[in-house]
């Protein structure tokens, strides 16, 4: 069986869902890009504006114009039923909490064509759990992208016992044509590969934080001079954003994970410190 991806829907346009939707238009795909109300498009088109800047700034053959057009490729609705009438794949991005996408998943199987692959950008939630919810669940699978996308390129493809195979190989070459690194996981992971290694360093970060060890600069100061790395766990929240590590800690299901999300929302996620796309999180940005 051939499967032909050419029409891409991306659900979510902050800020992976907005660079999972430039870098696959980028890569000649005819893409649109949902979101739920017409503030949410605004700032989508803000952020692909930002993106015409950075890809021309930092990807080979964006100049001349290409990264431009790019941005203007992408078609922007608040309308479920028509973003996803013609895609061959649906890419989710939104929230990081599993009641939400099992909803969005149940309208989408009444929505999409029949032919239509959904595939999930979930950072941590396994796609069995979402599964049922898809009506498809043959073509469903996880698809998941790590931040700055253009040079973070890895694209790590996990399905479930379910997924037809013919399905998991469209999705791996989909992955190569848009300029990704496929990574084939043999069996479902919560976290996959990367977040496995990412998300206790990156907690164990906040935890030396919002237990008072030490402060979030000297925690970062800490890792970069001892290890080498280019940045520290705080450093590398303000990228991500703060929203979807709240997100996670708060629906773990764990105590001290909810301890330390209640410590995120009151010092940093309730006073609009969310990180690099609002100018401030641990630290501030200037532009």
């Amino acid at each position: 069986m051939t499967i032909d991806i050419r029409k891409v829907t991306v659900l979510g346009t902050g800020v992976l869902g907005s660079q999972i939707a430039f870098q696959t238009a980028f890569h000649g795909f005819d893409v649109t890009a949902y979101d739920i109300d017409d503030e949410a498009l605004d700032a989508a088109r803000d952020r692909f504006a930002t993106l015409v800047t950075t890809y021309e700034a930092e990807v080979e053959g964006a100049g001349g114009g290409k990264a431009g057009r790019t941005a203007e490729s992408i078609t922007l609705t608040a309308d479920l039923a028509d973003a996803v009438k013609d895609a061959d794949l649906v890419i989710e991005a939104v929230p990081e909490v599993l009641t939400i996408k099992q909803d969005t998943y149940r309208k989408l199987a009444e929505l999409a064509p029949e032919r239509t692959i959904f595939a999930t950008n979930s950072s941590t939630l396994l796609p069995s759990d979402i599964e049922d919810a898809t009506g498809r669940p043959d073509k469903f699978l996880a698809l998941h992208f790590a931040n700055r996308v253009w040079k973070f390129n890895t694209a790590e493809v996990m399905g479930t016992a379910d997924t037809d195979p013919a399905v998991f190989a469209a999705v791996v070459a989909f992955a190569e044509n848009i300029g990704m690194v496929p990574i084939e996981l043999h069996k479902e992971k919560a976290g996959y590969v990367l977040n496995s290694l990412l998300v206790p360093f990156l907690n164990s970060g906040i935890a030396l934080a919002a237990g008072g060890y030490a402060d979030p600069e000297a925690v970062d100061k800490t890792w970069r001079i001892a290890t080498g790395a280019p940045m520290g766990p705080f450093q590398i929240l303000d990228i991500i954003g703060l929203t979807t590590p709240y997100n996670i800690l708060a629906n773990s299901g764990e105590a001290d994970g909810e301890q330390l999300a209640a410590w995120l929302k009151a010092n940093y996620i309730d006073k609009g410190k969310l990180g690099i796309a609002t100018g401030e999180g641990f630290y501030r940005y200037n532009g």
